[in-house]
C-alpha cells in the first residue's frame, strides 16, 4: 500500500453537477452525489454511488486489478442496448484507508459509455 503524497497526489471532491452515464438509450447511472477523483497526471474520474446505478443491467466479471494507492478493483460488464460491454465499470469495494470515500461507488471507462454532466 502506498499513500498519496506530493509525488503522487490524489484528491477526492464532491461534484456539484448531476452526472448521467448511458449506453445508447439506456441510462446506466444518474446521480447528484458524484465524487471526482483526481490522481497525479491522470484524467479526472467520476465515481457514482452504486445506489444510483441500474444494477439490473450490470454483471460482475472475473477481472480484478490492483492499484497500490487505492487497493483491489473489481469490474462489471454492461448488458444494454442489445450488446454486452465487457469490463466497462470498476469499483473499489474495500479500498485502502486513505481512499474510503470511493467505497460503494462505480467508475466508468469513458471510451465504453457516455458520461455527461447534465443540468
Amino acid at each position: 500500500m502506498k499513500l498519496p503524497g506530493p509525488d503522487h497526489p490524489i484528491t477526492i471532491k464532491a461534484n456539484p453537477r448531476r452526472v448521467r452515464v448511458s449506453v445508447g438509450d439506456v441510462v446506466i447511472a444518474d446521480s447528484t452525489n458524484v465524487l471526482t477523483l483526481k490522481e497525479a497526471s491522470y484524467p479526472a474520474v467520476s465515481y457514482l454511488p452504486r445506489k444510483d446505478a441500474n444494477m439490473a443491467v450490470l454483471s460482475r466479471s472475473e477481472r480484478v486489478t490492483h492499484c497500490p494507492y487505492k487497493g483491489d478493483a473489481n469490474y462489471f460488464s454492461i448488458n444494454a442496448d442489445g450488446k454486452i460491454i465487457a469490463d466497462a465499470i470498476w469499483t473499489y469495494e474495500n479500498p485502502f484507508p486513505a481512499m474510503t470515500e470511493i467505497s460503494g461507488h462505480l467508475a466508468f471507462y469513458p471510451d465504453k459509455v457516455k458520461i455527461e454532466e447534465v443540468a
